[in-house]
């Protein structure tokens, strides 16, 4: 009687190419040495063509008179730093006063700006609010439909808010765009917590400010990135609503001394007989305009990943 041998099955291999996994697209595949030298030049010269303008606006703005004039011009390799023509412009005048006109207009107007938004993105994100469908098409319909800027203006004239602050605030106030951005964060929020807080009493105040602004900090950082680079970087409501120089923001001032080559209020004299250099003024009032963002864009970036990525992904 023979004995019966145990065999392992036998795999059966499928057919070349019918159930080989595809091909891995280019750009999912290492690069190779060349490719990361090739990306490593690109990324220099990128970041080179960026900051080495900046490098000659700090450099002129921080070099004496003499350099400058030694030079004929704009200053890239410094020789020797002063930092009087900061000391001029923030110790009274134009610029100063435009600067605090700035920080004033930026400060009120995002606040406001964020107020209003998150707000309205609150609402809208509820379905079945009052008026939810139509305020939201309305709203979409502005992105498409604009007045234009001569009814605008009328309207502001109307309101008599012309030679005010509220005139550098009040027409650029709220974004569409950002309000969709936040009502698509809020309305991804799990329901279920918002479901339990109601269970324990809580209203649509409490729930806003206790559950959904905490949860929403990374869409909340970059909006207000948005709206507050937005108010400080504005030159056009005060150039056509403004007509008191004592009321010019920053953005104005710097037109007027870089394009227009105006002397500023107060510094007149000393560029006159030479104690200053107009470019380092110059210079210095476009490093002014460019420190307040960065300063703030690093302690943002964190966010700005996450919030600009919501509602990108479903699921």
């Amino acid at each position: 009687m023979s004995a019966v041998v145990d065999r392992p099955p036998v795999k059966s291999e499928p057919a070349p190419g019918r159930w080989a996994a595809p091909p891995r697209p280019t750009w999912e595949e290492e690069p190779a040495r060349a490719g990361l030298a090739a990306k490593g030049v690109v990324l220099g010269f990128a970041c080179f063509a960026i900051l080495f303008p900046l490098w000659i606006v700090i450099v002129t703005s921080l070099s004496p008179k003499q350099t400058i004039d030694e030079t004929g011009g704009l200053v890239v390799i410094p020789k020797g730093i002063t930092f009087v023509a900061y000391h001029e412009l923030l110790s009274g005048g134009q610029v100063q006063r435009a600067t605090l006109v700035s920080l004033g207009v930026t400060t009120v107007g995002t606040l406001f700006s964020m107020t209003v938004s998150v707000l309205c993105a609150y609402g809208l994100s509820r379905v079945g609010s009052l008026g939810h469908r139509w305020i939201l098409m309305t709203l979409l319909a502005t992105m498409f439909f604009g007045a234009g800027l001569i009814p605008t203006y009328l309207l502001v004239q109307s309101l008599g808010l012309t030679d005010t602050y509220l005139a550098l605030i009040l027409p650029s106030a709220v974004s569409v765009f950002n309000i969709l951005v936040l009502r698509g964060f809020f309305m991804g929020i799990s329901p279920e917590l918002i479901d339990s807080a109601r269970i324990d009493g809580a209203g649509d105040w409490r729930v806003l400010w206790t559950i959904v602004m905490p949860l929403s900090r990374a869409v909340l950082a970059v909006i207000a990135l948005f709206y507050a680079v937005g108010y400080w970087s504005a030159w056009f409501n005060a150039s056509i609503y403004l007509t008191d120089q004592n009321k010019m923001p920053l953005q104005n001032v710097m037109i007027q001394l870089v394009q227009k080559q105006q002397r500023p209020v107060g510094l007149a004299t000393q560029i006159n007989t030479g104690q200053l250099s107009p470019l380092a003024i110059q210079m210095a009032v476009m490093v002014l305009a460019l420190l307040p963002v960065a300063i703030l864009s690093p302690f943002v970036q964190r966010h700005f990943k996450k919030g600009m990525l919501t509602g990108a992904v479903k699921g």
